[in-house]
Parts: structure tokens; sequence; C-alpha cells
């Protein structure tokens, strides 16, 4: 398997596989693929070999989907390439029994097929962060390689035992999965539209953090006043 990441503020990766090697990725997510290749979906994949409805399950709770497609290289190879959603980049992570990772709800791309995707964080933040929905994280296990897509510029830091971090949740892309993860409120600081205290995540050392410039809800609101907007409905019929 050999892969290669082209492009700039869109990536792409593509993904390069020897007869029979096999891609795990989320249903339709594919942008372009050589002929031949074998596809199957089921709720099975993208759980490390254990399992299938339950493993789906908590996969789709964990912000991800219910099905994953596994994609079956033809006997003379080919590759598979999958488009970023958002600028930014795409991060290779080796997974083993040492090196498990959270990442951000949206973020996976794709994987070998033993890497296990799981819910791994569901915290209710309130409206003034996240309209409601609060933050997701999916936890990558089990034993392989997986592609992960973050957005806009790309920060990292390593935390010492004892060092910790505040960081909007939002902007907390990626850490690695042993180390602790607490939500605090800020005093004094207020949301200017819903009055809720402002909620930072606080990450504890040791271990790595991968930090974003840009969350998928502040690129929304920066270009909501640009959307048309929507038509009002129409009533139909004689006035009286």
């Amino acid at each position: 398997m050999q892969t290669r990441i082209a492009g700039t503020t869109m990536p792409i990766l593509e993904v390069t596989l020897s007869p029979g090697e096999h891609l795990i990725a989320e249903g339709g997510d594919v942008s372009w693929l050589t002929p031949g290749f074998g596809m199957e979906t089921s709720t099975r994949f993208g759980s490390g070999g254990k399992g299938g409805f339950l493993s789906g399950l908590k996969r789709a709770l964990g912000g991800g989907q219910l099905f994953l497609t596994d994609y079956t290289a033809p006997p003379q190879g080919g590759f598979v390439a999958f488009s970023a959603q958002l600028p930014g980049s795409i991060r290779e992570l080796r997974i083993d029994r040492a090196d498990n990772f959270m990442v951000q709800s949206g973020a996976y791309m794709c994987s070998t097929p033993d890497v296990e995707i799981s819910v791994g964080l569901q915290k209710k933040l309130g409206a003034g962060i996240f309209g409601g929905a609060g933050v997701i994280f999916q936890r990558l296990s089990g034993d392989g390689t997986a592609w992960v897509q973050l957005a806009g510029e790309i920060v990292e830091y390593d935390l010492a035992a004892g060092q910790s971090m505040l960081i909007h949740p939002g902007h907390l892309a990626l850490f690695r999965a042993e180390m602790p993860l607490e939500f605090a409120s800020v005093k004094g600081i207020k949301n200017k539209f819903f009055g809720d205290s402002l909620l930072l995540a606080q990450v504890q050392g040791p271990g790595h953090i991968w930090l974003q410039s840009m969350t998928p809800a502040k690129l929304a609101a920066a270009i909501e006043p640009y959307l048309p907007e929507k038509p009002s409905s129409t009533s139909f019929g004689n006035d009286s």
C-alpha cells in the first residue's frame, strides 16, 4: 500500500493498493478510483475485525456512519482517492495498542481493515458553543493506519506530565487517547449572543495534541450572510 497527498488548500488523498489489499472508508466519500475494485458495504467494517451491528451503532453515536465500505483492489491493483471536505490538511496516523487517538467527528477519512472506529467522547456544551449539538470525538484504535482531515492551519504541541492547555473545543482536532480531557467554564467570559459561560476543553499531559485554526461551525457562520435566502412559501388559489 502506497499513499500520496496532493494539493494544498483542499488536498487529495490517493491510496494505491496491491492486488487483494483492502481499504475501509465511509460510504460515498470516495472521489475517484481506477476500474475493477470490489466494493462491499456493511456495519462490521471499521470494527477492527471485532463485532458487527453494535460496533456500527457505536460508530454512528460517535458522529460517523453506521455503514462503511470495503474497497478491495483488483488483480492488477489500483488506487482510490478521497478529497478533503474543508480547507486544511490530511494526516496519516499509525495506530497500535500503544498509540490510540481521539479525533473530532467528521475528520476520519479512511483506514486499513484492522483499525477500529468508535465513539470516544460526547459532551453537550450548550447553544452558545455548538448550537446545542455539543462536541463529539471518535476513538481510533486497533492495529493499522488511518487518515484524517484537519481544518485550516495545524499547530502541534507536546505537553509534558503536569502540563495542561485550555482550548476552544472546536479547535481541538486530534489528541492521544490516553490524555485526560475535561471541560471547564471560564468565569467572567459570557457568550455575546446566548449568555452562556465560555466552556473550554482542558487537556492534560503527557501527550501530543493537534490544534486546527478553522472550525466547521465558524466557517458556516462566516459564509452564511452570503448564501441566497430561501424562497418563502407561496400559497396558490383565488383571493377572496
